[in-house]
C-alpha cells in the first residue's frame, strides 16, 4: 500500500492525471463546438455546388424543349384545321359537279329564273327612303355633290 500511495504522489502520475483531465476538457469543448457548428461539410457543399451547376446548365435546354413541344402542338393543330378545310373544299367541289346544285345556286345568287317563271325581288321598307334621298343628289351637277361631301366631312371633324 505504501507503494501505491507513493505512486499516487509521484510526478509522473500527477502529470498523467493532469493530461487526462485536460484531454477530457478538450474533448468536451470539441463536442460542444461540433454541436454548434453547422452540419454542412465540405462534401455537402461540393454536392450542393454540383447540383446548382447542373440546374443552371440544364435550365435553358429544358426551356427550349418545352417551347418547342408547344410549337409542335400548335403546328399539329393548324395542320388538322387545314385538313378539315381541304375536306370541306372537296365536298363543295363535289357538290358543284352536280347540275341540280349548280342550278339552285345560280337561281339563288344571281336571281335567274327559268323560262315561263316570274321573278320577284322583295325590297325592304328602308329602300324607298334611301332612293328618295339619292334622287335629290342626282338632279344636281356632280361638282355640287362633291362640294357637299367635303362640307359634311369637314363638319364631322368639328
Amino acid at each position: 500500500m505504501a507503494v501505491k500511495d507513493r505512486d499516487r504522489f509521484s510526478t509522473t502520475t500527477r502529470i498523467r492525471l493532469l493530461g487526462e483531465q485536460t484531454a477530457a476538457r478538450v474533448y468536451r469543448s470539441q463536442t460542444r463546438r461540433q454541436a454548434r457548428r453547422s452540419r454542412l461539410t465540405g462534401r455537402a457543399a461540393l454536392l450542393a455546388l454540383v447540383l446548382c451547376t447542373l440546374v443552371v446548365a440544364l435550365a435553358y435546354p429544358i426551356r427550349q424543349y418545352v417551347s418547342q413541344r408547344a410549337e409542335i402542338a400548335d403546328l399539329q393543330r393548324r395542320q388538322e384545321q387545314a385538313r378539315q378545310r381541304v375536306e370541306q373544299l372537296r365536298d363543295l367541289k363535289a357538290r358543284w359537279q352536280d347540275d341540280a346544285y349548280a342550278e339552285q345556286q345560280i337561281r339563288q345568287r344571281l336571281h335567274y329564273v327559268m323560262p315561263g317563271e316570274t321573278g320577284f325581288v322583295v325590297i325592304g321598307p328602308d329602300a324607298a327612303t334611301r332612293s328618295r334621298a339619292d334622287q335629290g343628289a342626282a338632279g344636281r351637277p356632280w361638282y355640287a355633290n362633291v362640294w357637299d361631301g367635303v362640307d359634311k366631312s369637314d363638319a364631322s371633324d368639328q
